[in-house]
Parts: structure tokens; sequence; C-alpha cells
């Protein structure tokens, strides 16, 4: 990789979305990769910003429907939901030696992922962001923070620091991480309690960390258990202050689903939780019950209640 790289996005969204703009922005060559009616507008648009922490801008990407050249690498920002389907825009003879960067919820994908590409170019990372698509090139980033844990196994440091340097130069904070797994579970540890209450209850997450503060420490602790079996960190304490540091009025991406009616990562946060909970004898019954509660629909539970 040079200094200038050329970039794919696949699923140009609230986080995809804003990756390619900062990209763009800073001088890199950027390909965000959707179906044609998003393409198109991207094509005429651009992408346009609305951020308190990196300023309101547009600027130009280009818009493709399939990898269709060498890209030095390829940021994966769908949902688990539609990753199969997603998948086919990115053929792996077209990727060949560009690095895979799935920016997805949970721990299961990147197995997956090494199954259809080269083991030794997927580099998983993981987000710290709030920030959402309204519309077809618009992106809302509502969070004070954007931070990038990047990883990869079997990927060479040396290509993983030059994309974390570009990142970095382009807004978000972004570190290489040595161990893989213990990223991964960082990430689904702190995400899983305010995914799944915020969408059980329907509520942003000052009401989950107020009025439903006895059920989230429940389910910290149980994740907190599950990670470090896995061979993740576990720090619940630690967890509940960055709850309480965040604004109040923050939602989880699986609450935003809910609210669209669109298809929810229940399982790959959710079940995926409790698959390793199962695997290494973990008892996580407040983390069962929310999932089932979940599947009979989003904020079922709480409704019945008022």
């Amino acid at each position: 990789m040079g200094n200038e790289l050329t970039v794919a996005v696949l699923g140009p969204g609230g986080v995809g979305g804003l990756l390619a703009a900062l990209l763009s922005r800073a001088g890199h060559r950027v390909i965000c990769l959707s179906g044609e009616e998003t393409a198109r507008v991207l094509r005429t648009d651009g992408l346009r910003i609305r951020s308190a922490h990196f300023g309101d801008f547009t600027t130009r990407v280009e818009a493709d429907t399939h990898v269709r050249e060498p890209v030095d690498a390829c940021l994966v920002a769908v949902k688990h939901t539609s990753l199969d389907a997603a998948l086919a825009r990115v053929p792996a003879p077209a990727l060949a030696d560009g690095l895979l960067v799935p920016f997805l919820n949970g721990v299961e994908h990147p197995a997956t992922l090494r199954a259809r590409y080269r083991p030794d170019r997927v580099a998983p990372a993981v987000i710290r962001v709030e920030s959402t698509r309204v519309a077809p090139g618009v992106i809302e980033h509502g969070s004070p923070f954007a931070e990038i844990d990047l990883t990869g196994t079997a990927v060479p440091r040396n290509r993983l620091d030059t994309l974390a340097e570009a990142l970095t130069a382009a807004g978000p904070a972004t570190r290489v991480q040595d161990d893989e797994t213990a990223a991964l579970w960082a990430k689904m540890s702190f995400l899983a309690p305010m995914a799944l209450l915020t969408t059980r209850h329907g509520v942003p997450l000052g009401d989950v960390r107020t009025r439903h503060r006895d059920e989230l420490i429940a389910l910290v602790e149980e994740t907190a258990a599950i990670s470090r079996a896995c061979g993740g960190p576990a720090d619940p304490a630690q967890a509940l202050d960055r709850y309480d540091a965040f604004p109040p009025s923050m939602k989880s991406s699986m609450q935003r689903d809910a609210e669209a009616g669109r298809p929810l990562e229940r399982d790959a946060i959710g079940g995926a939780l409790l698959r390793a909970a199962e695997r290494h004898g973990i008892p996580a019954p407040v983390t069962a019950r929310v999932v089932r509660e979940l599947a009979a629909g989003p904020g079922a539970e709480a409704s019945r209640r008022r």
C-alpha cells in the first residue's frame, strides 16, 4: 500500500458511509459498493456527512455494484442479516491481494470469511461509534468519538499498520491490536447488553441505565463471564462506567433497526453469546430470557407491562 489507498466500502450506510467519506476527504480513492439505486445517488450527489465531531461536509466517491479491480482494502460494513447477499459484490478473485476488513458485530464472522477469502487477508475490525444513514448518501454521526481496533491474526503487520495510519489520519483513532480474540470480545461484551436491552425495552441507553439498571448489571456480568471463558477481557465495572459516560440519548444500531422495521442482528449478537456460553458451560439466564423476549418482538415484554 502506498500513501494514497484505493479502498472499497461494501455497504455505505451509517458506519461504511462515514468511513468512506472521511477517507475520501483525506485524499484516498474510495469505491462504494451497493445496489444500483444507491450507487446512482452516490455518483450524482456524493456522500453528505452531518457530524459535530468531524464537521458537516460533502465529498465525492466512486460507486459500483461489484469489485471490478484490485483494491488495497475492502471495508465490509453491512449487517449480518445481509452479509451473504452482500459478499456476492466482492468476488474473491477480484479482491485478490486486498485486505478484507469486516466491521461486523459479533464474534463468529471471521471464520466464515476466512473460508471464502484468503485467510491471511481477513482483518477483523471493531468500531465504537454511533452513526446512522438517514437517506441514501446522507449520514448522521451522533457520537463525540469514532474509535477503531484493527486486528488480523495472520495478516502481515505492515498491511495493518498502513491501513490504521490512513484511518487515523482521516479521523477515527485506529489501533492495531495483536490479540484478535480479545479485540472482538471486548466489543461483543460491551455491545451485547446495550443492544439487547435498548431494543427489548425500546428506550435509549439513558433509560436502560436508570430504569433497568439491575437487568443491565446482570447482563454485563454474564457477558463478562462468557468473554473471560473465550479468552477475552472481563471488567464489568469498567463497562458500566462507560455506559454511564455515554450521552443518555444514545441508541444501539439494533434498536434503530427495530424502529425501522429492519431485520435484527439478534442471532449474531444474542445467539452467538448464548452459543459461546453453552460451549463453555457458563450460566446466562438473563441473556437467554432477553433473547427469547426479543424473538417474540422488540419491546413486546415492555409493552405487556405498561
